[in-house]
Order: structure tokens, then C-alpha cells, then sequence
């Protein structure tokens, strides 16, 4: 008998019990951190809490307060990012200013800013670009600021594939 014939039964027993297996024995890869990850896909999510705590620590750094999520702004940063997906356009702008926006939404703030780019397909590669950029670095440590909202908008034809809305007020 080949040695392949008398090894075909063991492979198959070996098949068998792995196939009964739930798995947890073997050894998991690492989940990549929520930063990382690319949302250059349908339905991903920038992951908020993340970015929160990414922007805070960066603010605590220099001297000022962490931020808190705020639902409102987040949904206003949504709906901008969406806006400039669907322009294929990175603009403040596409959709009117931050304060005519904020207002429609029935949001009042005395201190407001917004931060937004596109082609950024990670987290990290926003914050990053956002920091080098000193506009954009002046927004992220705007001493008023207690609240945050961030969103992203896919558009796989577009020219820049994810857009990025950052809102941050008093």
C-alpha cells in the first residue's frame, strides 16, 4: 500500500474532528485597532468613540479638555460628508456654512468649527492629515470646544472615495 493510502484515512479522521470543533482553541488573529481600518467600503463606520478619544488625548496633550460625543453634531457631520460625497466635491460649502447648517438643525453654539477631507481611508490618516494641516490643527485644539460629531461618506466613483466630517462646538 502507498503511503498516500495508508495517510487518506488518518487525514480524514483529522478533517472530521477539526469539523466538529468550535474553534475556540485555536489560536485568533489580532484585531486590527478601529484606526487602522479602511472605509473605503459600503456601509463601513468611522468608529466615534475611537476618534474621541484620539482627538482628546491629542487636546489633553496641549493643555485643554477632552471632548464628549453629541449625537446632533454627529448627524450634522453625516450629513455633510454625505453632501460632499454626492457632489464629488470636498467643500465646507456644498450644502451651505457651518453656522446656516447648525442652524437649520436648530443648534445655536457660540464657538463652532468644522474640519473636513477626503481621500483619507483610515482614521488615522484623517487625524494625522488634520493635525499637519494648521487650519485644521487650530479647529482640533479649539480651546471652547466640549463636544464633538464625526462621519464619513463612501462614494466607490467618486474621486476621493471617503469623505470626512469633523464638527466641533462649545
Amino acid at each position: 500500500m502507498s503511503t498516500l493510502a495508508r495517510l487518506a484515512p488518518v487525514a480524514m479522521a483529522l478533517l472530521f474532528l477539526s469539523a466538529c470543533s468550535d474553534g475556540s482553541r485555536l489560536p485568533r488573529e489580532p484585531e486590527q485597532p478601529s484606526f487602522y481600518r479602511s472605509l473605503a467600503a459600503p456601509g463601513a463606520r468611522v468608529d466615534a468613540e475611537a476618534a474621541r478619544e484620539m482627538i482628546s488625548l491629542y487636546r489633553r496633550n496641549n493643555g485643554l479638555s477632552t471632548l464628549a460625543l453629541d449625537e446632533s453634531l454627529r448627524e450634522a457631520a453625516q450629513a455633510q460628508a454625505d453632501a460632499m460625497a454626492a457632489a464629488n466635491s470636498l467643500d465646507h460649502n456644498v450644502r451651505g456654512t457651518l453656522d446656516m447648517r447648525l442652524t437649520a438643525r436648530g443648534m445655536r453654539s457660540v464657538s463652532a468649527a468644522e474640519n473636513v477631507s477626503a481621500g483619507y481611508h483610515t482614521l488615522a490618516e484623517a487625524f494625522s492629515g488634520w493635525r499637519q494641516s494648521p487650519p485644521h490643527n487650530k479647529n482640533l485644539l479649539m480651546k471652547k470646544a466640549t463636544r464633538m460629531g464625526l462621519a464619513t461618506a463612501y462614494a466607490p466613483n467618486a474621486k476621493y472615495k471617503v469623505y470626512w466630517a469633523l464638527i466641533l462646538a462649545d
